[in-house]
């Protein structure tokens, strides 16, 4: 029993982790908030980790529920994440800032400023379809038949995974201090390029499901 509830431990927190993707997070944080200040850049982490992980709880728990009382599904969910993510992207490669980024003013634009937070860096960026979809098939493994110890090791590996994501994005910066101006000017480049490759192969994996739920 302990062992398969170590085994169980270490899949979870490992698959988690593994789309949550928090260094690659840190990579886009640091290109999305260029030109911010500390104590601005230290709010929206509170934000992209705050929104993530009560995302990531919610649909553990009612996501399924969720989907059908808006007649909606996780295929579109993916589509959706995709497209937003491919404009930002898109603002990227043209050496634009999106546009809670485009001017620096006072305390009344920072605030908007902090929306990048919650969306997309808290979502579709840490909570994407890909972690949503895979916090609510744990989820589901644990239900049938409800088993608690399964239901507390997925909640201990998602707060783990975002206290390891809090610590990469709070020390952001520091880890890519030495890169330089121009270092930072082409990372953000080819971020962008990465990020349209990761929002083209959302989409292309909501049609898919989609074709496979209202198709066949």
């Amino acid at each position: 029993m302990a062992a398969d509830s170590l085994t169980f431990s270490i899949a979870t927190f490992v698959a988690i982790i593994a789309i949550v993707n928090p260094l690659g997070a840190t990579t886009f944080f640091v290109a999305l908030t260029k030109g911010y200040d500390p104590r601005l850049k230290r709010r929206v982490v509170d934000k992209a980790v705050l929104a993530a992980t009560l995302t990531l709880a919610l649909f553990a728990f009612v996501g399924n529920y969720i989907f059908a009382f808006f007649g909606t599904s996780i295929p579109a969910f993916r589509i959706a994440g995709g497209a937003l993510l491919f404009s930002v992207a898109y603002s990227m490669l043209q050496g634009e800032r999106p546009k809670s980024q485009l001017t620096l003013q006072d305390r009344t634009e920072a605030l908007e400023k902090e929306v990048v937070g919650v969306v997309p860096l808290g979502i579709p960026m840490l909570a994407g379809p890909g972690a949503i979809t895979t916090v609510m098939v744990l989820m589901a493994d644990a239900s049938a038949p409800f088993d608690l110890i399964k239901v507390l090791i997925i909640i201990a590996s998602v707060l783990v995974t975002m206290g390891v994501t809090f610590g990469l994005l709070r020390n952001a910066d520091r880890i890519f201090r030495r890169m330089g101006r121009m270092g930072v000017y082409a990372f953000t480049r080819i971020m962008g390029l990465v990020l349209a490759a990761i929002a083209v192969q959302f989409i292309i994996l909501g049609v898919q499901g989609a074709i496979v739920l209202y198709f066949t």
